[in-house]
Order: C-alpha cells, then sequence, then structure tokens
C-alpha cells in the first residue's frame, strides 16, 4: 500500500462525528493539495473532490463516514434477497418488542391507551434511532468503508498522470445515514453524470469474491470494457452482474451509470454474503483486493473509451 493508505488505516478509522470528518478532512488536503469540498445538501454533507467529474470519462468513488458500533453485523447477501430483507427484520423486530412492552406498561400505569401505543411506538424509533445512527462511532471500519477509501487512494497514488487526466475521485458524507452525500452529488453534477461510468468502492477489503453491480445503463455502455477489465487472477474471483443479478445498497445507486464493487464471502449453501461490518470484527484488511481492484482499473481505462461508445449495441465502436 502506499504511505498515504497506510497512515489512514493505522490513524484514521474513525470518521464519525462532524469534529472527526473535519480533522480527517484537513488531514487528507495536507496529502492531497487538490482536494476540495463541495458542501450542501441536506444533512449537511461535505463531499471531497480530486480532478473534474464534468470532464472525466470515469468516476471513481467511496463514502469516508463511518458507522456506530453495533452488537450484532451488517449482514448482506446481494444475491439472494429474501434473506437480507429476512435478517433485517429479524434484527428490527426486538425494538418494536420493547416499544410495545413499554406501551403495556404505560396502559397498566392508566396512560391512555392510544396515547401509550403512540409513545410505545416512539420509544422504539428512538431505539433504533441512537443504536444504528447516533450511537458510539465503531473503531474499527476496516472494511466498512477504510477500504473504499484506501482504495481511491491507491489508485491516486499509482495512476500515471495519462491514466489520472481522465479520472475524478470523489469521498461522499453522509452513506451511513442515508446516502445523503451522493445524492447531493448527482443533484449537483445531474448533466454530466447522466452518462458518466461512476465506479463506487464499498467494504473491499474482506473476502475473495470481488462483487461488481452495474446499472442497466452501465451495462450497455461500459459491460464489455468491464467484463475484460476484471478478470479473474489466480486467488480472486470477479462476479460481474447486472442490476436484476444482485442487489447492493450503497453510493452507486444514485447514479443512472453506476457500478458498485465491494469484496464478499461465499458458503456453498449461502453464495455471496458479507458479514463483519459494524462491529469490533470489521478489522480485515486483504491487501491483494487492492492490487487486484488497481490493476482491473488500469485495464478499464485502457479499454474504455466513451467518445467511441454506441450505447444502442452495448459495445465499443
Amino acid at each position: 500500500m502506499t504511505e498515504l493508505s497506510s497512515e489512514i488505516l493505522r490513524d484514521w478509522q474513525v470518521r464519525k462525528m462532524k469534529e472527526q470528518k473535519t480533522r480527517f478532512i484537513a488531514f487528507l488536503q495536507s496529502r492531497l493539495p487538490e482536494l476540495r469540498v463541495e458542501e450542501g445538501g441536506l444533512p449537511r454533507c461535505r463531499n471531497l473532490v480530486l480532478g473534474d467529474p464534468e470532464s472525466a470519462d470515469v468516476v471513481f468513488t467511496a463514502h469516508y463516514d463511518t458507522c456506530a458500533r453495533l452488537p450484532f453485523p451488517n449482514f448482506i447477501t446481494p444475491k439472494n434477497l429474501l434473506i437480507y430483507l429476512a435478517y433485517q427484520l429479524l434484527i428490527i423486530l426486538p425494538f418494536f418488542a420493547l416499544g410495545g412492552l413499554a406501551a403495556f406498561v404505560l396502559i397498566r400505569m392508566g396512560v391512555y391507551e392510544p396515547a401509550a401505543i403512540m409513545l410505545g411506538w416512539l420509544a422504539a424509533f428512538a431505539a433504533i434511532l441512537y443504536v444504528f445512527l447516533l450511537g458510539p462511532a465503531n473503531p474499527h471500519t476496516v472494511n466498512d468503508n477504510t477500504s473504499g477509501v484506501l482504495m481511491l487512494c491507491e489508485l491516486i497514488g499509482t495512476l500515471n498522470p495519462e491514466e489520472l487526466s481522465r479520472c475524478a475521485f470523489v469521498f461522499f458524507d453522509h452513506e451511513e445515514t442515508g446516502l445523503f452525500g451522493s445524492s447531493f452529488f448527482a443533484s449537483k453534477h445531474k448533466k454530466a453524470m447522466k452518462k458518466r461510468l461512476l465506479i463506487n468502492f464499498d467494504c473491499v477489503s474482506d473476502g475473495d469474491d470481488l462483487l461488481i453491480v452495474q446499472s442497466g445503463r452501465a451495462r450497455r455502455r461500459a459491460g464489455e470494457a468491464l467484463a475484460a477489465a476484471f478478470c479473474d487472477s489466480a486467488d480472486k474471483r470477479a462476479v460481474i452482474t447486472g442490476p436484476l443479478g444482485a442487489f447492493y445498497p450503497s453510493d452507486q445507486v444514485n447514479f443512472p451509470c453506476g457500478v458498485g464493487v465491494a469484496a464478499m464471502q461465499r458458503k456453498p449453501l449461502l453464495g455471496l454474503y458479507m458479514s463483519r461490518i459494524h462491529t469490533a470484527r470489521d478489522t480485515v484488511c486483504d491487501e491483494r483486493n487492492f492490487a487486484f481492484l488497481a490493476a482491473g482499473v488500469r485495464r478499464l481505462l485502457e479499454r474504455y473509451r466513451p467518445e467511441n461508445i454506441d450505447e444502442q449495441a452495448g459495445s465499443t465502436v
């Protein structure tokens, strides 16, 4: 890894609160003087931009904000939506059970029944909000999403000048609270991003399978180039799919030509899955993933020339 990546991994894994983000932004700008802040949106976002997204052939992105520490992992099965939804429901149910218990206690205390039910629901919602968003920062964020930040830094530090001239890099704010940073960026650069290829790195350091999810437009414009660029290596495997083949909830969904990249583990019955993120176990940093993805990006830049794209045919002319 580059010196910048090593320093971030060692000293800057917590970037949740406003003050923590401010210090990280100052640090990153001290290492990357051309990095600028685009501020706006609701909640107030501070996206960090290097290069010109209005003219770049490819925009590479990752969110830099980090999550609260949870007692259970955010478990994702991108090719099995039913399991993913069932798990989300499973971890939410106890909060509403507690809300129901609170309502029952209030009713027994003589509180008017509709008011007690309302207060119970509000208590459940407040508990969910605190645990998932407002709780103490997770001190271990190697995969989610320090790995995405490192991937951008690796590309910035290792691509040659000609390659860099064709790229822009964006570090999104407020992904963990609802993809707000990327939503603000998409609205600010709406015209430019209509057909511009965007590749988002989110959780890329823990797993031997690299899942690459393309929007329909991304597949039409760059599907062949992506497939050729991210070919299998001896110990890594690229799983490339269209929008109906997998579900991965990250910032790329806000862009018409978005591609999401994430590292996955695999089990025979479960298939591809991601675990450990949002917990103290998020400590795995497989540097081979960065090398695999950086090599793929170089091959992509060799093959992908948007001025030669026939989108109707879905191929390079």
